[in-house]
């Protein structure tokens, strides 16, 4: 028998730094995607915010060099800049950014500098209903070109999983891992590619302190294999303090210190501030910049603004030269590295492939929410169908077969719209981080989204449709309930597309809210001249034809109403027994069911390409829909 153990198997016999070496230094993945090592250095960076009443400066002309190999931690009271900082070495945020950053010796290039550096964000939420194994692979077939082979890309999931202490729960869904796990796991998706550099947001924020342990040793075992990594903290505690290799210290905008944790002590006694031997360094610091109103002028004079770093153990203070680049290796060299592609690692093909799979992955595992959406299509058709039962074909109450079809057409327009102004917010908090870490193209992911949307809007319309014009007794003809179906399904369509739209645009209790009341006037243009069609004014009929509700109105009335018969009449005397007269009072004689379709054509078309540039503006670096 074998006496291999799985890493984790010895959690219980051994301390976390002797289990994390030997969980493996990520071999294959250093031997299969190779990549630089990156130093980055920031010089004079300022940034203003600019709002309606005033300008703020968050940054002010600090500077400070983060290296290769390094485990770098950015600290500093509330407010002081930090994840301002970390967006503007990340590219997240780039207007209002002045002063220099160069990686290794160059001017930043974002083509490149996107591809050798991952985010990870604060508020990062996993795709639900994914296995840990199902997002790694995932991870790694969309950020590994096809020159990986498959079998490569199993050995660094499984590489990444054992080394963060994740293999255990390779099959346990994303949404049941602890707050630890989670952001391991957030780590590992990311890591599939071997970034050379890696950013994080507060990772420490909800755990506790066991956890939060396992995560930087985690984090300095990644940094020691060449990596630079860089994370915001907060007021780390001093055995942790001492896990970093290098600390930025951040106040107001300004920087207070650079350089090695150890020699922070001796940095604040030069300024006059001395540390109780008991007392944490980084609690003291933070508690010297917020409680003295002279520390942070001081301290940022005395390191230059950043300028100036302590590297050494001997106290020698070592300058960071923007034009000098040492032993690191140039981004010219980084150019012709074969295996940086500037475009996406895979193409639109492979990543619309990848994306529609996990999308039904994803959905085949949500059965309640299928579930709910079905009982809901039936009990409402259910209703209508019950209330206007058998009035289809009756010539003494035209106008109650009309208001059918406007009930149908509200179902749908409500139905369809409120679906993703509600969820589609979510979505796009998962995939902001996916998007900005370069796993797949804007285009690969809207058209996934838009295709996965068609299935599911066709079966559950179609019971709808057919069960409401059945039991309203409408003219059964095959060509004029497909021509209904028809039409039916091409509201729903737009619809969905309005929902997209705003959902796009606001968070999901702003949608709520704005969802209605577009609406509201749309149904009030498609409803208007119900009885007195013959007198729309010229221009009301431009303002209806502005809605795509009048469109779908009209094409569900069309069909049953164009080139038949006299209808049944239950009464003496039928003044609309003749369909003719019923299309007159609704305004609607002159239409051709051809220039509905087209019309709801064009709206589908004009709120999928609205909703497209709206996400792409949705996910750019400076979005904030704030001041919406």
């Amino acid at each position: 028998m074998s006496t291999s153990k799985d890493p984790s198997s010895y959690t219980n016999e051994k301390g976390v730094d002797e289990i994390l070496f030997e969980a493996g230094t990520l071999k294959a993945l250093n031997s299969i995607a190779k990549r630089p090592p990156v130093n980055i250095v920031f010089k004079d960076i300022e940034y203003t915010v600019s709002s309606f009443r005033e300008k703020r400066q968050i940054l002010r002309s600090i500077s400070g060099e983060f290296r290769s190999g390094h485990l770098t931690c950015i600290l500093g009271p509330s407010g002081a800049g930090k994840s301002s900082l970390l967006h503007i070495l990340t590219g997240y945020n780039q207007n209002g950014v002045k002063g220099v950053i160069k990686i290794n010796g160059d001017d930043r290039d974002m083509r490149i500098f996107k591809k050798l550096n991952c985010y990870i964000m604060h508020d990062d939420i996993l795709q639900p209903r994914l296995t840990t194994l199902e997002s790694m692979r995932i991870a790694a077939e969309l950020k590994l070109g096809a020159e990986i082979k498959k079998a490569n890309k199993e050995v660094i999931v499984a590489e990444v999983l054992q080394t963060l202490g994740l293999w255990r729960q390779r099959h346990t869904m994303c949404e049941r891992l602890s707050g630890g796990q989670s952001k391991r796991l957030a780590i590992a998706l990311e890591l599939v590619n071997n970034p050379p550099v890696i950013f994080l947001d507060e990772p420490t924020s909800g755990l506790d302190v066991v956890s939060v342990r396992q995560l930087l040793l985690l984090l300095r075992l990644l940094s020691r294999q060449g990596r630079t990594i860089i994370c915001t903290i907060h007021q780390p505690s001093a055995s942790l303090f001492n896990l970093f290799d290098n600390a930025y210290v951040v106040c107001d905008g300004q920087c207070c210190y650079q350089g090695a944790p150890s020699q922070l002590v001796p940095f604040l006694a030069e300024a006059q501030y001395v540390c109780p031997p008991s007392h944490n360094p980084a609690d003291f610091v933070i508690e010297t910049l917020a409680g003295e109103m002279t520390a942070k002028s001081q301290l940022s004079d005395l390191c230059q603004n950043g300028k100036v770093c302590r590297w050494s153990t001997d106290m020698s203070l070592q300058l960071s030269n923007l034009e000098d680049t040492g032993n690191n290796i140039c981004m010219e060299q980084v150019y012709k590295d074969k295996s940086l592609k500037l475009e996406f690692p895979t193409s639109f093909c492979t990543q619309f492939t990848i994306l529609i799979q996990r999308i039904y992955l994803q959905s085949k595992r949500k059965q309640l929410n299928w579930f709910i959406q079905l009982m809901q299509y039936i009990i409402c058709g259910l209703f209508i169908g019950g209330i206007f039962y058998m009035v289809g074909n009756e010539g003494s109450t035209p106008m109650a077969n009309f208001k059918c079809y406007l009930c149908i057409t509200v179902f749908l327009i409500y139905t369809y719209t409120m679906v993703p102004i509600l969820l589609l917010p979510m979505e796009i908090r998962i995939i902001r981080r996916e998007y900005f870490n370069r796993w797949y193209g804007l285009k690969a992911y809207y058209a996934a989204l838009t295709c996965s949307t068609i299935p599911p809007a066709i079966f559950f319309g179609m019971i709808f449709i057919t069960m409401t014009y059945l039991m309203t007794g409408q003219l059964f003809e095959w060509y004029r309930f497909i021509s209904f179906s028809i039409i039916g399904l091409l509201t729903g369509f737009c619809s969905e597309g309005l929902g997209i739209v705003i959902g796009t645009i606001l968070n999901g209790t702003n949608g709520a809210i704005l969802g209605p009341s577009i609406i509201s006037p749309l149904l009030v243009l498609c409803c208007y001249g119900m009885g007195f069609g013959r007198h729309i004014e010229p221009g009301m009929k431009f303002l209806m034809s502005l809605s795509f509700l009048r469109y779908g109105l009209t094409g569900l009335t069309l069909p049953l109403y164009q080139n038949r018969t006299r209808m049944h009449c239950s009464e003496d005397i039928c003044v609309y027994g003749d369909p003719i007269y019923v299309l007159q009072e609704l305004g609607m004689e002159g239409d051709v069911f051809i220039v509905q379709i087209i019309g709801l054509s064009i709206f589908i078309v004009l709120f999928r390409v609205i909703a497209y540039f709206t996400l792409r503006h949705r996910l750019a670096n400076e979005y904030s829909n704030s001041i919406i």
